[in-house]
């Protein structure tokens, strides 16, 4: 670790000064209060490519489960497709597109849409499988068609299901998205990884708090679209 002499002082704002710099890079609240606002673009930044990237995956994901509902043949190979997407290691994926779509948000959304296929894919699968079967039979005894039955019985009973793989798939992405400053894209990784700056404990301590914080409120979210779409079973621990 650099010695705090060595910090990059553009770092620090006028308006609480170098006076943190410790010889331990110990966290200063005075500096943290003083400089959030410059934290609030980046944390947007973030919210953006978790909320784009979740979205783009869910609609993926979405159709191919209710593609592969009706036609469980392609149920196997979907899923090795999409596992095989998820263990490429995140930094790798980000180059390994980099010459294809360049740098920013393009390269980064790509990749970690990538990552909540599997998640997402396979939650809505188990979800659609474990709708009971009474339960169907009691749908087209009451004249229901495929797609009525669909939409009005085995997704609503399917939701419980799905919810908890947005969930993981959500939080995962916000973790991940730090690592799409590799990529161009900025967000919270940009202020976690400021060259020398990260010597400074209180700029990662807060970058760190807000990606964790900004987990948490998507977390609490998606609990409470469950609770709202699915009221007859309580919130299981995912």
């Amino acid at each position: 670790m650099l010695p705090a002499a060595q910090i990059d002082e553009s770092f620090f704002s006028d308006r609480s000064g170098s006076d943190c710099i410790s010889e331990n890079g110990a966290f200063c609240a005075g500096w943290a209060l003083d400089n959030l606002d410059r934290y609030l673009g980046p944390a947007l930044e973030h919210i953006v490519l978790v909320l784009v990237s979740v979205g783009a995956g869910f609609a993926i994901a979405l159709a191919l489960a209710l593609l592969s509902h009706r036609r469980r043949w392609l149920v196997p190979p979907l899923t090795v497709t999409t596992g095989i997407l998820y263990t490429i290691p995140s930094l790798a994926f980000f180059f390994l597109l980099l010459p294809i779509t360049g740098r920013g948000n393009v390269t980064a959304v790509i990749a970690l849409t990538a990552y909540t296929l599997q998640i997402l894919y396979r939650n809505i699968v188990t979800g659609l499988a474990n709708v009971p079967a009474e339960t169907k039979d009691a749908g087209r005894g009451m004249g229901m068609s495929q797609r009525q039955l669909l939409w009005r019985v085995e997704l609503p009973l399917a939701m419980p299901e799905i919810i908890a793989g947005l969930r993981i798939a959500t939080v995962s992405t916000v973790a991940l998205a730090t690592l799409a400053v590799f990529a161009g894209a900025g967000g919270l990784g940009s202020e976690l990884i400021s060259g020398s700056n990260i010597t400074f404990r209180t700029g990662v301590i807060l970058a760190g708090g807000l990606a964790i914080l900004i987990a948490i409120s998507f977390d609490l979210l998606l609990v409470g679209t469950q609770r709202l779409l699915a009221p007859w079973r309580r919130v299981r621990p995912v």
